[in-house]
């Protein structure tokens, strides 16, 4: 591991400006790492950028085109370790070589095996001088699902719920529309646009028909594209994957998730359903107890490349995933309401003794509206 020098007092600076820069692609960069660039010649900013799309420029060519004066002698501040290796793009190592910056400041190492240091070394190798990691912790979170899912396989998986303030989801019914606010709602669509594929079970379905799409046009803020003017349409292809948790294969055809924009994946444990309005993908995943595997759903969805997977369900298929010990983090939204003993819990956890209790370590509280939104991670030691 390359060693930081604090030499320049604007490396902090110029590397939180970095991570602010690569946050503005983390909506639309996916597969690929949020990243963030900042170019900087005698304490000031030259040049800037941030990975946007898969498939287009990274975020040091992005800066490296930006430029208003000549990289030589200059400094890039980069949140991820560069790219040394050719793929739908070039090589950013070179990029960066070529256009004479001198000195390459990171804030942390690519744990795809493609990179994993071999830009660094490849920079030092011509003389660069390389500074890091810097800000490390902040360059993980960003993300923490691509980290994920070079390191260990699997996606991040968040569970999304609402409940009221006695920590009801729905009524004994099932009638759950709507416990929180509109601000809340909205804000969801931002947890949506962030992840990759989007996990919900067939009772909801039946129960609430959802289509489980992002719906931009009441979050403009989702967008952070350059150009604003192609937002709506470029994004409008850009859906996360819908995954429906069906064992026994009981999806209506006329249900919303089928014919909204963007692919469906049914995970189901029987074979043999085809529909005549739409054809989503159908994967057959049984475990020994005629239901879905879902450690092997998860690890199909890291194999198709999503770092960030959020659940939307009911209390049974969330509890599932929280006794497999596979969720990372929870984001609850709670209502300042009572909807009293007999509605439904917020997860279905049959534990009969305190010890079986999962712990979680509060990361954020905030209001949302009239609704608090209450961010946890579980503790995994």
């Amino acid at each position: 591991m390359v060693s930081i020098h604090h030499s320049n007092s604007h490396d902090f600076e110029f590397m939180a400006k970095a991570l602010k820069l690569a946050a503005k692609g983390k909506n639309t960069c996916m597969p690929n790492p949020a990243v963030g660039c900042i170019i900087s010649k005698n304490g000031r900013i030259i040049g800037e950028g941030w990975h946007e799309k898969s498939g287009e420029d990274h975020a040091e060519v992005s800066a490296l085109k930006s430029l208003n004066s000549s990289a030589k002698g200059s400094t890039a501040y980069v949140t991820l370790e560069p790219c040394s290796y050719h793929g739908r793009t070039g090589s950013c190592v070179d990029m960066l070589v070529k256009s004479g910056v001198s000195r390459v400041v990171f804030g942390m190492t690519d744990p795809n095996p493609k990179v994993c240091g071999q830009g660094i070394m490849e920079l030092e190798k011509a003389g660069i001088l390389v500074e890091g990691p810097i800000l490390e912790s902040e360059a993980q979170h960003l993300n923490r699902g691509y980290i994920k899912r070079h390191q260990d396989g699997l996606p991040w998986l968040t569970i999304k719920m609402a409940m009221s303030i006695d920590g009801r989801t729905a009524m004994s019914d099932g009638k759950s529309q709507w416990i929180t606010g509109i601000y809340a709602r909205e804000d969801v669509q931002k947890i949506r646009a962030e992840s990759c594929a989007i996990i919900t079970g067939i009772g909801t379905i039946l129960q609430d028909d959802p289509s489980l799409t992002v719906r931009y046009k009441k979050s403009e803020k989702i967008s952070r594209l350059k150009d604003a003017s192609k937002s709506l349409n470029s994004l409008s292809l850009k859906q996360p994957l819908r995954v429906v948790v069906d064992s026994e294969l009981k999806l209506p055809e006329n249900a919303k998730i089928l014919s909204s924009p963007g692919h469906v994946l049914i995970a189901s444990a029987i074979a043999g359903q085809t529909f005549t309005s739409a054809q989503p993908d159908t994967v057959c995943l049984a475990n020994r107890e005629g239901k879905v595997d879902l450690l092997k759903l998860i690890k199909i969805l890291a194999e198709k490349e999503c770092n960030n997977v959020l659940i939307e369900s009911g209390p049974t298929l969330a509890g599932a995933f929280m006794q497999m010990g596979l969720v990372d983090e929870l984001i609850i939204y709670m209502a300042p309401k009572l909807l009293g003993n007999i509605s439904r819990p917020l997860l279905c956890l049959p534990f009969i003794h305190l010890a079986q209790g999962i712990k979680l370590d509060i990361k954020d509280t905030r209001l949302v509206g009239e609704d608090i939104r209450i961010t946890a991670q579980v503790r995994k030691n």
